[in-house]
């Protein structure tokens, strides 16, 4: 396994969602799976997963897979007029503590650009087309930052700890899709957060719980 340096998140690292599925996938490439992330996803390194480890060529533990029950993490849907409303609000357009990521960065051309702003309730909701090539690590890093953002605040950056995710079906590229996050608990520096991906019908592609981890100030 490679994490390509064009799905890098935080500088130096792959995006917690993507390199998350591509892992899962050494697994079951639909779920459920839970990964752990234990050290920042290296780019452009060979990757080795045994017994439900990631290990890196120095043989260091870089993410642990398990197969877990079925996600119930589902964050209800708003209209695409909605997430377009609320991603023009999106705080990351603004203050965004890594603007190359993958996922959700606008300094990103070549990336999926997923700008999840907050709705009235606290969801966060965002657009999202299927890019031109979709396998199921593509939900996963869908399903990765709208439920960051549901936490992350102008000074307090968040990084992806933990993510359990089900992938249902994949979008077909150039899909018109929703995707929604939702806060639901956490204490301390951590935050449990759900997502969910929702296709142009409103289908429910994939569902996804996550641990994000507040870094600690500079």
């Amino acid at each position: 396994m490679i994490i390509e340096s064009r799905f890098h998140g935080p500088d130096g690292s792959g995006n917690g969602g993507w390199s998350a599925g591509i892992f899962a996938a050494a697994l079951d490439d639909r779920g459920p799976v839970e990964v752990t992330l234990r050290k920042p996803p290296p780019l452009e390194t060979p990757l080795t997963a045994v017994d439900g480890e990631v290990r890196d060529p120095d043989g260091q533990v870089i993410a642990q897979v398990r197969r877990v029950e079925p996600v119930r993490a589902v964050v209800p849907p708003v209209d695409r007029a909605t997430a377009e409303a609320a991603a023009k609000a999106y705080p990351g357009l603004v203050d965004h503590p890594f603007p190359g990521c993958y996922v959700c960065g606008p300094a990103n051309p070549a990336g999926l650009r997923i700008f999840p702003g907050r709705l009235p309730d606290g969801r966060s909701a965002a657009p999202f087309r299927a890019p031109a090539e979709v396998v199921p690590a593509t939900v996963w890093a869908a399903l990765d930052c709208p439920g960051g953002w549901a936490v992350i605040a102008p000074g307090r950056p968040y990084v992806l700890g933990r993510i359990a995710a089900q992938v249902t079906a994949l979008p077909q590229p150039g899909d018109e899709c929703v995707v929604t996050g939702a806060r639901v608990g956490g204490a301390g520096r951590k935050a449990e957060v759900h997502s969910t991906l929702y296709g142009p019908d409103g289908t429910l592609l994939g569902q996804a719980r996550a641990t994000w981890i507040a870094l600690p100030p500079a």
